[in-house]
């Protein structure tokens, strides 16, 4: 601000010319207009009306978070349910007609079980390789073959024993199924054990163990220690054992699963007669 003091006014009483009052302006060192139009600085400004701040917009309200059950798989339709399949042949076609594992869209072919429908003995895989997805029987490749010779070992032949997966449907890449596919798919096979009743069954490699006996303890621990199966009002013995792919890769395990046949076999004894 300047400290020169501003120009008095040449006639206080009497009204300006506006040519005056710009004469008096410069003189007084204004030299900037603040605004386009002119401002009455004599008279009172009307007060200011406060208009109400805008609301801001609602917030947009987050989902609710699913409850856990959200996030598990529905159960089957009524055409696929397992539960309600009175034989084997019912219980293939409800899971032919099974959509909730994603497995089917890879897969050939569904592997369903193979042997009599009647069976004393029942063994019990983890999922198809490329072999059992091409054919759409079990244990055909192989692994398969080594599961005969085993059988053969003890006397008990392919055609006397009932042999199915946990999965029927291959992994891609033959890798191991999934827990949550072993989940999806163990209502049919539970089912089938129902519906064959056997007197015993063996479990080959950690998924089938898992699955049929709930059991996590992984298989080096759990092989050759039988346990039981309680379906439909009756106990089913149960061996976990290796999987024959598994001997393929470490045949100096052969002779542990050895043992467990011989056990196997002291317990139920010779199979039936054609």
């Amino acid at each position: 601000m300047s400290d020169t003091p501003a120009p008095e006014h040449p006639n206080p009483g009497a009204p300006m010319s506006a040519a005056a009052v710009l004469r008096w302006y410069v003189a007084a060192g204004v030299d900037l207009a603040v605004g386009e139009e002119p401002v009455d600085r004599t008279q009172t400004p009307p007060p200011q009306i406060q208009l109400p701040a805008q609301a801001p917009p609602p917030r947009a309200e987050m989902p609710a978070r699913a409850a856990p059950s959200a996030f598990l798989p529905p159960p089957p339709a009524p055409a696929a349910d397992p539960a309600t399949a009175q034989t084997l042949d019912e219980l293939k076609e409800r899971l032919e007609a099974f959509e909730g594992c994603l497995l089917r869209r890879t897969a050939t072919r569904t592997v369903f079980g193979d042997g009599p429908a009647t069976a004393r003995l029942m063994v019990i895989g983890e999922a198809p390789g490329a072999d059992e997805d091409r054919s759409g029987v079990p244990f055909v490749g192989k692994a398969g073959k080594l599961l005969d010779k085993m059988l053969a070992s003890i006397g008990w032949p392919r055609e006397t024993v009932y042999i199915t997966n946990v999965v029927p449907w291959r992994p891609p890449g033959n890798r191991n199924p999934t827990p949550e596919e072993v989940t999806l798919c163990q209502p049919f096979v539970m089912r089938a054990i129902e519906l064959v009743a056997p007197d015993a069954v063996v479990l080959l490699g950690a998924s089938a163990t898992a699955a049929i006996c709930d059991r996590h303890d992984g298989i080096t621990r759990l092989r050759g220690k039988w346990q039981t199966l309680a379906r439909n009002g009756r106990e089913i013995a149960v061996l976990p054992t290796f999987h024959p792919a598994f001997l393929l890769r470490f045949p100096d395990k052969k002779a542990l699963v050895w043992r467990d046949l011989c056990a196997l076999k002291a317990r139920i004894g010779e199979p039936p007669q054609a």
